[in-house]
């Protein structure tokens, strides 16, 4: 562990969207970050990423103190994998490790907001969706659970909410729907977001080991659904 307790070095992964994206923070500095290309899978990509990252922040492996996922929902691919990877890493160099709740970092990512509605594709047309306040602070707080929507049950479900703020690459999707209250901008890396709230809860000492870490799906995938 670094001599300043309070600035861990993190390594954040996100690999619950098609693009996904990784960071290194030192603290609350984001040292270095990269994003993903949606047209390559990260089985392909995720590791190469994670070197060339190390390698243009000129850090180790070993150095790293925490590691953080974004934990889902997503792809469920994408989260086998990066889930999978942030275990070997921090299992092989005895390190704790953070998962994040996917839809907290888009609600942290959108800014400050009294209703934070962080919204994801979740493939079909329909969407991700969970309900958040985000302090001036950055201290992300759930106001309801995370759930799998077809865009006229969200507008039935948030549509008549005050002042809210959709955040989110599925608020940019149905931007034509959501004409009441604000669209946050669009950000190129959730990672740095993941790291952040990685930081809280390792000042919060509520870290975790490997082999707790666990996706949060949300929905059956396809497959269990052909199954049913």
């Amino acid at each position: 562990m670094n001599a300043n307790q309070q600035a861990p070095l993190i390594l954040s992964v996100e690999t619950a969207t098609l693009s996904g994206s990784v960071a290194i923070a030192r603290g609350e500095e984001i040292v270095a970050a990269l994003a993903g290309d949606s047209g390559d899978s990260h089985s392909n990509t995720l590791l190469n990423d994670i070197d060339k990252l190390l390698s243009e922040a000129r850090i180790a492996l070993p150095d790293i103190d925490l590691f953080a996922v974004a934990s889902g929902p997503g792809s469920f691919t994408g989260l086998r994998i990066g889930i999978a990877t942030v275990k070997g890493l921090a299992s092989t160099l005895n390190r704790p490790c953070v998962g994040v709740p996917t839809l907290e970092a888009v609600a942290l990512a959108g800014s400050e907001s009294t209703r934070s509605v962080a919204l994801m594709p979740a493939g079909r047309g329909e969407v991700f969706a969970q309900l958040f306040s985000v302090s001036k602070e950055g201290f992300v707080t759930a106001l309801d659970q995370p759930t799998h929507i077809s865009p006229r049950r969200l507008l039935e479900k948030y549509g008549s909410l005050e002042d809210v703020l959709w955040c989110g690459d599925g608020a940019i999707a149905n931007s034509a729907l959501l004409e009441k209250g604000r669209i946050a901008q669009q950000v190129s890396n959730l990672a740095t977001h993941v790291a952040s709230l990685a930081l809280t809860r390792f000042r919060e000492n509520q870290v975790q080991q490997p082999d707790s870490l666990q996706a949060i799906y949300v929905r059956p995938s396809d497959a269990e659904l052909k199954v049913q």
